[in-house]
């Protein structure tokens, strides 16, 4: 058997895993009518990185669906956060985010339900400080000015780095900006520090000569998530197959065509090709059903920000699943 069959056969029987949570549950009780029901587009929400930026850049998924009269609405956003806000008002059907971003709009009451994840990518986040700053340790944080988007992966990221260097949170001063804007502030020096994700925080080594103060190395997992409103993954579980289907695709694509990845996420981002290789040396490809660990990691991330009264309750992370996935968390 040759690497490439055998990569294709894997991807197949993970791809069988995933998709019994998201089609083959719902199909057996389901009538015909609901399961074609909103056929017509499928709404995706998507970050300036990653693997639905590859996807959209590459086209695949519009000529796969094309076949079954189903088209493709591209909807770009600025974070997590305001990405499932999207969601749970209705005005996308899947998406992707970090880690935290679900917590907060589960804690919210967001009716959304997992439907895979990409491995750990613990280096694509950090906490930078200017090149010039004299902040040299995690402890330095202390009593500082930290730029960061509110619910967002980094959030959990500077929990846990200031966890680790013994330094509370309440200890420092969270300012709380989206992407552009933190940059803005870190630019002209109104924040210490920022903690954020690639292709930003490339943009940042690269074009600002920003230091990494820290990682998320031995700190945090720091997975993707692909998400979807529980109604349309109730409705259109032969949608989302298809959709994830495409993803597995083009993230065995991508991790072996590194040049051409930099190329399209440059086309797709306005940001130079140096840049999108830097962040996309640090990614990590493969998607899959949302483990039983994954979901133990993600109730970790859950818990530190419930004990810190950042979300207005304690939730529990797998009553955001399909209930296949349930069932199946439940007997391992």
């Amino acid at each position: 058997m040759t690497h490439r069959h055998a990569q294709r056969l894997s991807r197949r029987t993970t791809l069988g895993l995933l998709f019994s949570a998201v089609a083959g549950v719902m199909a057996a009780g389901m009538p015909v009518a609901a399961q074609a029901q909103a056929k017509g587009e499928v709404r995706i929400g998507y970050q300036k990185y990653g693997t639905l930026t590859l996807l959209k850049g590459r086209g695949t998924l519009e000529k796969r669906l094309a076949e079954q009269g189903v088209g493709v609405k591209w909807t770009e956003f600025p974070a997590g956060p305001v990405l499932l806000e999207g969601l749970n008002v209705g005005s996308i059907d899947f998406g992707t985010v970090g880690e935290a971003p679900p917590i907060f709009a589960q804690a919210a009451g967001a009716n959304l339900v997992y439907v895979g994840n990409e491995p750990a990518s613990p280096a694509s986040e950090a906490i930078v400080v200017p090149k010039g700053s004299g902040l040299r340790t995690l402890a330095d944080l202390k009593g500082k000015k930290v730029a960061l988007n509110k619910g967002s992966n980094v959030h959990y990221l500077l929990l846990k780095a200031l966890e680790k260097a013994g330094v509370a949170y309440a200890d420092i001063h969270p300012v709380f900006l989206p992407p552009a804007d933190a940059r803005a502030a870190f630019e002209r020096g109104s924040v210490d520090a920022w903690a954020i994700w690639d292709p930003f925080l490339a943009a940042a080594e690269k074009q600002l000569g920003a230091r990494v103060l820290a990682d998320g190395k031995g700190l945090v997992a720091n997975y993707q998530f692909y998400l979807a409103s529980r109604t349309y993954a109730e409705k259109n579980p032969e949608i989302l197959r298809i959709v994830l289907d495409e993803v597995a695709k083009v993230d065995d694509w991508g991790r072996n065509n590194p040049e051409e990845v930099a190329t399209i996420l440059s086309a797709q981002t306005g940001l130079g090709k140096d840049v999108v290789a830097l962040a996309a040396s640090r990614y990590a490809y493969g998607v899959k059903p949302v483990s039983v660990d994954v979901i133990a990691s993600q109730q970790r991330v859950a818990d530190a920000f419930s004990s810190l009264k950042l979300i207005p309750k304690p939730i529990v992370v797998k009553d955001a699943l399909l209930p296949a996935r349930q069932l199946a968390t439940s007997n391992k």
